[in-house]
């Protein structure tokens, strides 16, 4: 095991704990960022890591790109920012062509900007609202969608965001997520006859009147829920219901977006256009941004001040996005993630058929879940597992992180090689290996408290 010199790391760790604010947390272990360059992170203490999480998938160009890194720079040099509450800028124009260009559907668009994903959910909430004059809005169980009150009212992932800080914003309603690996009705691939979406009708017929509903926000791959996949007839079955009751379709891609699954964006996937898309995290590359594009007549239902910030539209982080959809292009990024992808979940897919630790692998492109049982028949979660196996990764120069209670995270930078991503699987391994030998110790689950 490489030891690791983390004597720095944990001095800022301690005086962390002191000063910040137990809320914005979840730690796995004490490192503490230095740099970074491509899919490798440096912390103050000199050690090397290879990136499964790019900062929870908002670095799918790296760390670090020189290309971004250029843009940042001149950008900065021309002048920071100017609130585009009042004034224009040229990167806020041409950034916006470019989202629309690059979205789903061939229809006219218009963008609005924020500075995270969680504001752009609230405004999809307001958006939907206006345009439709209904008020309901549609999410999920095991939705995350952000820590600001709209998006948190999206969510219904964890008691802990919700708890002591009501009301809600009201008429938000849940529905179950297709979850075909722990289906909540008990059926199987070859046995569903989508009784998870049953609900929404159930629903629609007794308490929730349909032409009262505003939108369905999904997302298309259910990311911090474990990145579940949902089968292509939910979608499809969902959409042709949106359609026909007059209720928008809103695709949420904060963290599937921007080449992460091979495509632009998750919903491409499952050949549907949505009426909207909500993005944020990886847009521009590490910088704030955060952005929704839609039909233009949804747009147009709004009025100023609806959804405007002094900072958002900020002109560095729009240069920076800009430069990241071109090293997406330049660099065939997708071509790689799709191949990249589908060999990282064989390689997996074959520690499964050893180690019944491995309930399921599922993903698209570099979006990849490893879902830890203690029991394969029950597929009851193993978080403890998920715990020590990310620590020791950390302590042989991975960083690996899990969510879902359970779920091994695989997003790294869409830059990664394949060289990189095969002594990052080797060293997984070996955790898991540790792990089943009763080799790493229950200490680290007073740091490993994860997602």
């Amino acid at each position: 095991m490489m030891q690791l010199s983390t004597e720095r790391c944990n001095e800022v760790v301690k005086k962390d704990g002191e000063v910040i604010s137990q809320a914005s947390r979840m730690p796995y272990y004490p490192l503490v960022v230095k740099r970074g360059y491509g899919a490798v992170i440096e912390d103050i203490d000199g050690n090397r890591y290879i990136d499964l999480l790019s900062s929870a998938a908002a670095l799918n160009t790296g760390h670090a790109h020189p290309e971004v890194v250029k843009a940042v720079t001149e950008q900065v040099k021309d002048f920071v920012h100017y609130t585009t509450a009042y004034m224009y800028h040229q990167p806020l124009v041409e950034l916006a062509g470019k989202l629309a260009e690059i979205t789903p559907g061939d229809f006219k668009k218009r963008v609005t900007f924020g500075l995270s994903g969680s504001d752009a959910n609230d405004g999809m909430i307001k958006l939907a609202r206006v345009y439709t004059g209904r008020s309901k809005i549609i999410s999920f169980v095991q939705a995350y969608h952000g820590s600001t009150y709209g998006a948190i009212s999206l969510s219904a992932l964890s008691l802990n965001m919700r708890r002591k800080i009501g009301p809600l914003v009201p008429e938000i309603h849940h529905i179950p997520y297709p979850d075909c690996y722990r289906c909540a009705f008990g059926q199987e691939e070859d046995t569903c006859h989508l009784e998870c979406l049953k609900q929404l009708e159930i629903a629609f017929r007794h308490y929730l009147p349909a032409e009262e509903v505003a939108a369905v926000i999904m997302e298309p791959i259910a990311g911090d829920a474990g990145l579940i996949i949902p089968p292509r007839k939910y979608v499809d079955r969902l959409y042709g219901i949106c359609k026909e009751k007059g209720i928008l379709f809103v695709s949420e891609e904060v963290q599937q977006g921007f080449g992460r699954t091979g495509k632009w964006f998750g919903i491409e996937h499952f050949d549907v256009v949505p009426d909207a898309v909500i993005m944020g995290k990886s847009i521009a590359s590490g910088m704030p941004l955060s952005a929704i594009v839609a039909r233009e007549e949804i747009m147009q239902a709004w009025e100023a001040p609806a959804h405007l910030f002094t900072m958002g539209g900020h002109p560095v982080s729009c240069r920076a996005a800009l430069a990241t959809i071109d090293i997406i292009r330049n660099e065939n990024l997708m071509q790689h993630v799709f191949e990249l992808g589908e060999y990282v979940k064989a390689r997996f897919n074959r520690m499964k058929e050893k180690y019944d630790l491995i309930g399921d692998v599922r993903g698209v492109g570099l979006s990849i879940g490893v879902d830890l049982v203690k029991d394969r028949v029950t597929r009851e979660k193993a978080g403890e597992a998920a715990a020590k196996i990310c620590y020791r990764c950390w302590e042989k120069g991975i960083i690996l992180t899990f969510f879902a209670g359970s779920v091994l995270r695989i997003q790294p930078p869409l830059v990664i090689t394949k060289e990189q991503m095969d002594k990052a699987i080797d060293i997984i391994q070996e955790a898991i290996g540790e792990y089943l030998a009763g080799d790493i110790p229950d200490a680290v689950l007073e740091v490993a408290k994860g997602w």
